[in-house]
């Protein structure tokens, strides 16, 4: 199975808010945005849905022949939708801090995943659903997100998860045991496979 299509099968059980003709346009647009970078032009104007204009929180997730090549996003629904994809795929191509940008020989061969997420919303740590929730933790000035895709991508199970989240905000593994705030969302995930539900 490969890596888009796990992510889409974590939403296998959920109703879809995007309709194929939605999701089509979204990915065009997170494309676009990158090849555009090479032209030296932003993305082209384009009129879109009330609905996907509406603030959602996204994260962009691009992968190059199945390996994660950048994956950035906003948590809180701080834009339109369709302008935070073009956003958010722009910056994962050439702002995350782990790769090298991307090149414009890459570019062509990306494979895009997009997750639009859900509000948050507080949760308790016997309430986590692997493969479910995406998880927020926070302790002082710390913050650590994991999108719900990644614990079924990785086979953690619940304990794990949380402890990964604890180390992506750079807190101790066990710090969601000791009293750091935990927010959870949901993801509606889907990307350029054919097989993405």
């Amino acid at each position: 199975m490969s890596k888009l299509s796990q992510h889409s099968a974590t939403q296998q059980s959920s109703s879809r808010e995007f309709s194929p003709e939605e999701r089509r346009l979204l990915l065009q647009l997170a494309h676009r945005s990158i090849l555009s970078t090479f032209a030296n032009q932003g993305p082209a104007e384009a009129s879109f849905s009330p609905h996907l204009s509406e603030p959602r929180g996204v994260f962009t997730t691009l992968y190059l022949r199945g390996s994660l090549r950048g994956c950035v996003g906003y948590p809180s629904p701080v834009a339109p939708l369709y302008r935070a994809v073009a956003e958010t795929a722009r910056a994962a191509a050439f702002e995350d801090s782990r790769f090298w940008p991307v090149t414009e020989e890459e570019a062509p061969a990306l494979e895009i995943s997009l997750s639009i997420l859900s509000p948050l919303f507080p949760i308790q740590p016997a309430e986590v659903e692997v493969g479910r929730h995406g998880l927020i933790v926070s302790s002082g000035s710390r913050r650590g997100l994991l999108l719900p895709q990644v614990p079924i991508e990785c086979d953690w199970d619940r304990d794990t998860f949380l402890e990964q989240t604890c180390r992506k905000a750079g807190l101790p593994p066990d710090t969601w045991r000791k009293g750091a705030t935990l927010e959870a969302f949901t993801a509606e995930v889907f990307g350029d496979d054919v097989g993405s539900p």
